[in-house]
């Protein structure tokens, strides 16, 4: 369920198990001579995490058996206790929640104003659960996923969280210039969005910056060469938080900056020119987080408000 930068990944699901986790093996453990040394379901304790989901972990068992397994060979304890409840009736959990979605806007290169006739149209938005499932021992989603339809809807609560962290993906949702829907709630939530935006901005970008900086340096290291399109959002989100720093408002649509933004994405600018620029962008964001006039956090008070008054109206038959 992760996401590349370009959509700015806001999952946990790409994390790396640490050691101490308790695990259980989804498949059999096999040993020396085709012999299964522990069935499927056993339970272990990773002993060494990989680098990356390419490589396996080091578990050990109870009898001090050790193995290597892959990430998709095991789950979590904790989630599998929490999933055994949750798949005793599977439809239960996501039946209809398509159907309560209160906000949904268009995202990336179309919202960005960097599209081309390849670009895909990515659908992003919120929904209400229905009290009576949210309260169920079945609970809901944190998030609903249509790959097919490039569609992602954030449960109401998640989606908040994540705009009081700061996340660029979320705060851009909040901002974009293409929004298909909005329930009356929907819109509440919009009148209220600048309750989001604080000084956390900058270091909430600034994370996401360097982690694209890092996949930079990777390219260059391993293959010679950068992913451009990896260059061109770091830039183009070094220009959405100097932005949002100096004026309050987020900036989604970057179509001023389209002719270099595009010119990087399709290599035609010299690197050490984009690279240049890079750190002309990155001496602007630290100014403009010097001078900006944003509070120190964003308001709890009233975002905590907002949900409350929500979960009270997802008692009502109809969709606020």
């Amino acid at each position: 369920m992760s996401r590349s930068i370009g959509k700015l990944s806001v999952t946990e699901h790409s994390l790396i198990y640490s050691v101490g986790t308790q695990v259980v093996a989804q498949k059999e453990v096999m040993a020396a001579g085709d012999r299964i040394a522990h069935p499927a379901g056993a339970v272990g304790v990773i002993v060494r995490s990989p680098v990356d989901r390419t490589h396996a972990y080091r578990v050990k068992f109870s009898d001090g058996f050790e193995a290597p397994i892959h990430h998709d060979q095991l789950v979590r304890l904790a989630e599998f206790k929490s999933n055994s409840i949750r798949d005793n009736d599977a439809p239960l959990m996501s039946s209809g929640l398509y159907d309560r979605v209160i906000y949904r806007c268009v995202i990336g290169s179309r919202a960005y104003g960097l599209e081309d006739e390849a670009s895909d149209t990515d659908r992003r938005g919120i929904y209400l659960p229905a009290a009576d499932l949210h309260w169920s021992l079945f609970g809901v989603p944190e998030q609903l996923e249509n790959d097919e339809t490039q569609e992602v809807y954030w449960e109401l609560q998640k989606f908040i969280v994540l705009a009081l962290k700061a996340n660029p993906n979320v705060l851009e949702c909040l901002y974009s210039p293409i929004v298909e829907s909005a329930t009356s709630l929907g819109e509440e939530l919009l009148e209220m969005r600048s309750a989001f935006l604080s000084k956390l901005i900058f270091q909430t970008f600034s994370g996401y910056v360097a982690s694209q900086f890092k996949k930079m340096q990777t390219d260059i290291r391993n293959q010679g060469r950068v992913k451009w399109k990896h260059v061109m959002h770091l830039v183009r989100l070094l220009l959405s938080g100097t932005h949002v720093l100096r004026s309050g408002e987020m900036m989604v649509d970057v179509g001023q900056y389209r002719g270099q933004l595009l010119t990087i994405k399709r290599g035609e600018m010299p690197f050490a020119e984009a690279d240049s620029w890079r750190k002309e962008l990155q001496n602007d964001f630290e100014s403009a987080f010097k001078t900006t006039k944003l509070p120190e956090r964003p308001d709890y008070e009233r975002a905590n408000a907002f949900l409350v008054d929500a979960r009270r109206r997802a008692m009502g038959e109809s969709l606020p």
